[in-house]
């Protein structure tokens, strides 16, 4: 009667419906979890701008605790993998000779569902490039941005522009800006008198955050508890129904023995007519004296 019970409340609902409101809850923790930490690729070079033919990396495996990413690009608005074998996109894209129409574009990384921020990336086959950070840099933070000469190492004088505004001319061709702040974020470029100007970049500040509670880096973890939950759940539900139906077999095996079992009164038969069975006969034989009559 105990199987029959718990069986009973289980397939009611009254125990199922909490059970997958919770694992419900779980999934959405997870899904939050990962989307909160979401991260960049790693670009290698770590600048915004490439002379044309110079190589760069973009890596994204470790991301999250997670491997399996793929890189992905979209440049002149097609989006297809980085790596032009799609069996092998899971692992880091190099590219030995960047060239402006095929590289400049959008970077990040994929998974499945799961998508990282993205990175931009000009290449240029001009003299002049800016060279910034890739990633956003972090409020109160100093960032030196450089202009760089194809055909010349050392430091040029330049001239530094925000938003197509002029800001500064340095002899060292770098400008600092210290302690950044959301009011620094936009377009900047430079240039070098009698050689050139460099394409725009755009140079994004964030906000300190606070480190993810711990349980955002066990995301993975989760999940596979999860898995295991509802795995255990399922076989706990096939089990509990098994001894149900095994438990109402015993019954009606027992119902259909009783049943034919002799009576000697009438009975009722499968919810039909009472139907009278007939009791066994007993037999005797009597003797009695015979008449004697005169002759």
């Amino acid at each position: 009667m105990e199987a029959t019970a718990l069986c009973i409340r289980l397939l009611d609902g009254s125990l199922v419906s909490p059970l997958m409101t919770v694992l419900l809850l779980l999934v959405a923790q997870v899904d939050s979890s990962s989307s909160q930490t979401a991260a960049f690729p790693r670009v290698d070079p770590n600048r915004q701008q490439l002379f044309q033919y110079e190589p760069i990396v973009f890596s994204c495996e470790g991301l999250q605790g997670l491997t399996g990413w793929r890189v992905m690009k979209k440049s002149r608005g097609v989006v297809k993998a980085c790596s032009p074998n799609w069996l092998t996109s899971t692992g880091p894209c190099k590219i030995k000779n960047a060239i402006p129409a095929v590289d400049s574009g959008e970077y990040w990384c994929e998974m499945g569902r799961k998508r990282s921020h993205s990175v931009n990336i000009t290449v240029t086959d001009g003299p002049v490039i800016l060279d910034s950070p890739v990633l956003p840099v972090m409020d109160g933070d100093a960032v030196t941005l450089r202009c760089r000469n194809r055909t010349i190492s050392s430091n040029p004088t330049a001239e530094f522009f925000k938003d197509g505004r002029f800001m500064e001319r340095s002899s060292t061709g770098e400008m600092t800006l210290h302690s950044v702040s959301t009011s620094d974020e936009g377009l900047y470029k430079c240039s070098i008198s009698g050689v050139g100007g460099s394409p725009e970049s755009r140079l994004t500040v964030r906000a300190h955050e606070e480190e993810p509670p711990p349980s955002s880096h066990h995301a993975p973890q989760l999940s596979v508890l999860l898995y295991i939950g509802l795995s255990v759940l399922a076989l706990l539900l096939l089990v509990v129904f098994w001894r149900f139906r095994k438990h109402q077999s015993v019954i009606r095996g027992a119902t259909t023995s009783s049943s034919f079992q002799p009576s000697s009164s009438p009975r009722e038969v499968s919810g039909q007519a009472r139907i009278a069975v007939p009791l066994e006969a007993t037999y005797a034989v009597v003797t009695r004296p015979r008449e004697i009559t005169g002759y």
